[in-house]
């Protein structure tokens, strides 16, 4: 008897354009866990960069062409109040699941209330959530993804986690000895967000060119310049 092939689900991946979702693309790839069709990020309409990391939004469209995925931007004003971005959100949602879209994909990595929220937010919209990388030990995960050929640089700092010059630092084994002991390997407590320019998930390397460093609002941000 021939057993039924389930037909993986179809999914969006909720994108950052940082390290964590784009190596949860590469595992849902590798895996076969689901078929990633788009990419959905919010960028702060006002300033044309991604919301948090601030890594410029025609950037962010060259990581997306690299994935050879469509990108579904939400487009949040500054300041955004949380009901705001939950209303952009749920409308943008609602248009995903009217394509057939069943799951977003996370790059999660052990933040038990976030990844709680998602899944709140998510059951109200009729959708699931999947997490490649939920419970992985940060520090081989860190190292799994700099012996992938990923490369990134750090393109946000929380100076009172992690010394402001590292900021613009590529993500690599010499970065990985120089954070703090109290530092997690991967960020995951907000140490730091980074900008990915190559990978195992995109067909191409991004050129890029890292311009200057400057603090705002508590946070020093490092320009990650498309060339």
């Amino acid at each position: 008897m021939t057993k039924t092939k389930t037909a993986k689900p179809k999914a969006i991946l909720s994108w950052s354009s940082g390290k964590d979702s784009a190596f949860a693309l590469h595992e849902v790839r590798r895996a076969g866990l689901a078929d990633v069709v788009a990419l959905l990020t919010t960028v702060n309409e006002t300033h044309e960069r991604v919301a948090m990391h601030g890594v410029r939004e025609n950037l962010l469209d060259l990581q997306a062409e690299a994935a050879g995925l469509p990108l579904i931007k939400v487009k949040l004003p500054w300041p955004c109040s949380n009901e705001v971005y939950e209303e952009r959100m749920e409308q943008a949602m609602a248009r995903i699941q009217a394509e057939g879209i069943t799951h977003t994909v996370f790059g999660d990595l052990f933040l038990e209330d976030i990844r709680a929220y998602r899944e709140e937010r998510l059951a109200a919209a009729g959708m699931e959530g999947i997490f490649p990388l939920w419970g992985r030990d940060t520090k081989t995960l860190a190292r799994d993804m700099i012996g992938s050929g990923l490369v990134t640089h750090l393109a946000c700092v929380d100076p009172k986690q992690i010394p402001a010059t590292l900021s613009g630092r590529r993500f690599d084994e010499a970065l990985l000895a120089a954070l703090p002991a109290s530092a997690d390997p991967c960020g995951e407590n907000g140490e730091f967000h980074t900008a990915v320019t190559a990978g195992p998930m995109f067909a191409h390397a991004i050129p890029v060119t890292i311009g200057e460093t400057v603090t705002r609002e508590g946070f020093v941000y490092t320009d990650v310049i498309p060339v």
